[in-house]
């Protein structure tokens, strides 16, 4: 009998510190959804990132500030789906975040990093007439062209979550 009420005790004890565990793990779990993040109104989510798409035209320089002054910056496209992503909504030529400002020829995001993955439209990059150093999305192709930053475009703003 002894045996029996120990065994039914320390059973209890195994439960007790189940539902403990359990508890902590809910109350982990609560915290992490009440941390969960979502994009501003007006955004769309993909990934890890929020993007967008500009209401009206204007200087490549301009646009980065607009995304900017929300805590963005120009649209960093790192991978394929990303590029999809970006062309599925954009219905006119479209600035990104892209440029060859600080030396010619070398392509750098606006966050720092180089140029790995490439849509260049055919023939493109071709700086025409020395002048074209800020990089846009030209929509009906959905690949990218060099254009002069001084030029009137929609751009694309990514925040990252």
């Amino acid at each position: 009998m002894s045996n029996k009420l120990s065994s039914i005790t320390e059973e209890r004890d195994l439960l007790k510190a189940n539902i403990t565990d359990m508890t902590k793990e809910l109350e982990r779990l609560q915290g992490l959804f009440n941390q969960k993040k979502t994009c501003p109104a007006g955004w769309s989510m993909f990934r890890c990132s929020c993007y967008l798409l500009s209401e009206r035209s204007d200087s490549w320089h301009s646009a980065r500030k607009h995304c900017t002054d929300q805590g963005a910056d120009l649209v960093v496209i790192d991978s394929p789906e990303e590029q999809d992503f970006v062309t599925s909504f954009t219905q006119k030529e479209t600035w990104i975040g892209l440029n060859d400002i600080e030396q010619e020829g070398t392509w750098k995001w606006v966050d720092g990093s180089p140029l790995t993955l490439q849509y260049w439209a055919s023939h493109q990059p071709d700086d025409l007439l020395f002048s074209e150093d800020c990089a846009h999305i030209r929509y009906q192709e959905t690949s990218w062209n060099d254009e002069r930053c001084e030029n009137s475009l929609q751009w694309v703003c990514e925040k990252l979550l």
